[in-house]
């Protein structure tokens, strides 16, 4: 959520700007301003709404000339989606210009504070605050970085800044503490952004600043300082995406593109090394001996993420036999967890910057427990802060509704899976070859899934039911994990009212909402639970529910006798089916938001990156 871009260099900074954040449009926002330094004052313009409006506003940038600037897209937090809401903001004496995602949790305090000592405000945001106090310290010391660092040291909360100064037109500034900023170091130019997309089409080269540092950044240098404003080094990195990877190409919406990309994802992410150096840098150092100690896992995530971490559960008790526990990140800390040193603590998030995920993970490391992070993005808040990372190779993804990076975490934990179970001795060897094998294998298989006929009949089925308000989703075992994924998939997207249960839960409760032609899409692809689903299937049949039965061909035929529509899926090794049964359910639930009308990458409400709690 939010979005932040700055550029120093030799263009018309504007355009950069704009372009910036139209790549970083994923991450949800209903407003975007940019401010640019002209000769005469720090001009911003801003606006409610798509970015399309701004542009409009602004003549795409012609009337703020000027070779340095910031601009950002904002997610509301502190007051409703607005013009004078939007960002940048300016102090009264026009000398500083700041943009801000994050939250400043302590800004009532410093607005009393400011009121009393005779500010006035002209927004709702904490945001605000945070400028006028950057402008009050200004005034007194005269001197940036030194202004700088003693308005950190009163903000209490997470925040990623860039600021512009009237009086140093030569320079930019960037703030990073527990939100996502990285540095980009071009040819006479350099970049600030929330994530790396918005600077791809300049350079590659990347600084990652870490928590507290300040960034000083003009057309040719970045200086970096800590919390304490004393100089410090950060190595220079090379991001590994390509400008293609974060462009449409010749595909209608990015969910689509990515839903496409899921073979290659998971090609890539099942062949990287899981230690030592490699391009996704991963660092899986538990030794034999640590994982033989564990005594218990616990998975932390949010949305998407925690339903891996759910199906995580189900594959590590079974593969591992470590009693495992999947919670929802923005829980963990209030379950209060029995953690210690013989505790791994799985971290799982896109971004590497979700907010809830990351106090997870602090909690994790505050009681002693081994912590490892699986995440999307080197150079991120969560990676940087566990003991161990894997990367999961999927590239920059655009849609806020996650579908390769899903894949790609499910990958991963398979292959994690697979290495204790290696260790621990708990499967045979034999058993645990042929799972790497089918691993290798599974492109291919979601392949066929994306097959032209697939497509069609989950669009065919998209017609069908997309005027429907309720769709139930009902599973066993790992299947009941992958319902609760396809109903969420449906909400993000096309707004209708989704629920996925256990099958066996429908007559504690559920099977009181099913009514005459109401959707209920029921996976049946567990081989052992196979006729106990189907049981469920024919009891929501005797209510009058229209029955979608997702199944593998072994079962198909048989699935037909009571389901009114068979989707069929590929039959793959046990562990995998989670992999391909996803892929139906992604698709179903594009092609019905296409139908009524939704906005498939940008959904309502929903931001890609949520980096505050």
């Amino acid at each position: 959520m939010c979005g932040i871009v700055g550029y120093i260099g030799h263009r018309q900074a504007a355009g950069v700007l704009l372009e910036g954040l139209s790549k970083l449009e994923y991450r949800g926002y209903d407003s975007a301003g940019i401010c640019v330094h002209t000769p005469q004052a720090l001009a911003v313009s801003r606006s409610k709404g798509r970015l399309q409006t701004l542009r409009e506003k602004c003549d795409s940038g012609a009337d703020l000339p000027g070779t340095l600037g910031i601009g950002h897209t904002r997610w509301a937090t502190h007051g409703a989606p607005s013009d004078c809401n939007a960002h940048p903001h300016r102090t009264r004496d026009g000398k500083i210009a700041l943009v801000h995602n994050g939250i400043i949790e302590n800004y009532l305090e410093l607005k009393e504070e400011l009121l009393s000592r005779g500010h006035r405000f002209t927004s709702e945001t904490d945001t605000e605050v945070a400028a006028c106090l950057l402008g009050e310290n200004y005034a007194k010391t005269g001197d940036m970085l030194c202004a700088i660092v003693a308005t950190t040291a009163r903000l209490t909360g997470s925040y990623a800044l860039g600021i512009l100064c009237l009086d140093q037109p030569d320079r930019m500034y960037a703030v990073r503490k527990d939100s996502p900023l990285i540095l980009g170091w071009g040819d006479n130019e350099c970049l600030i952004a929330s994530d790396a997309p918005a600077i791809l089409g300049y350079t590659r080269r990347v600084i990652y600043p870490a928590d507290g540092d300040i960034a000083i950044l003009t057309d040719q240098s970045i200086q970096i300082f800590n919390a304490l404003g004393n100089p410090v080094l950060r190595p220079t990195e090379e991001v590994q995406w390509s400008v293609a990877d974060a462009e449409l190409g010749d595909y209608p919406h990015f969910m689509l593109k990515e839903i496409m990309e899921q073979p290659r994802v998971l090609t890539d992410t099942a062949a990287a090394p899981l230690t030592g150096n490699s391009d996704c840098a991963n660092s899986l150092l538990l030794d034999p001996e640590q994982i033989r100690n564990l005594r218990r896992i616990y998975i932390a995530a949010c949305g998407s993420a925690y339903h891996v971490g759910f199906l995580g559960k189900y594959i590590l008790e079974k593969y591992c036999r470590i009693p495992t526990e999947s919670i929802q990140a923005s829980e963990f800390r209030y379950a209060a967890p029995i953690l210690d040193q013989n505790t791994l603590v799985i971290l799982i998030s896109q971004s590497g910057e979700t907010a809830d995920t990351l106090a997870a993970l602090r909690e994790a490391k505050a009681q002693g427990a081994h912590t490892l992070a699986i995440v999307n993005v080197m150079g991120s808040a969560i990676a940087k802060a566990a003991d161990e990372v894997i990367y999961t190779c999927a590239g920059p993804e655009i849609a806020v509704a996650t579908t390769k990076a899903y894949s790609a975490q499910l990958a991963v934990m398979y292959r994690l899976a697979l290495r204790f179970a290696r260790l621990l001795e708990t499967q045979s060897q034999e058993d645990i070859r042929q799972a790497e094998d089918a691993l290798l294998d599974l492109p291919r298989q979601i392949g066929q899934v994306l097959l032209p006929e697939g497509i069609g009949q989950m669009r065919t089925l998209a017609d069908r039911f997309h005027a429907c308000e309720d769709i139930f989703f009902i599973g066993r075992n790992v299947d009941a994990v992958t319902c609760l994924e396809g109903s969420l998939k449906l909400k993000e997207l096309s707004y209708i009212h989704a629920e996925a249960y256990p099958a066996g839960e429908l007559k504690h409760g559920p099977i009181s909402l099913i009514e005459e032609g109401v959707p209920v899409i029921a996976l049946a692809t567990v081989r052992e639970l196979f006729h106990k689903t189907m049981a469920n299937v024919k009891e929501v049949k005797a209510r009058g529910a229209t029955v979608i039965c997702l199944t593998t061909e072994e079962f198909a035929e048989e699935a037909r006798r009571t389901a009114d529509v068979v989707v069929e899926v590929p039959k793959v090794h046990p562990l995998l089916q989670p992999s391909v049964n996803i892929v139906p359910l992604q698709l179903f639930s594009y092609f019905t938001a296409l139908n009524r009308g939704c906005d498939v990458d940008k959904p309502r409400n929903l931001a890609k990156s949520v980096t505050v709690e």
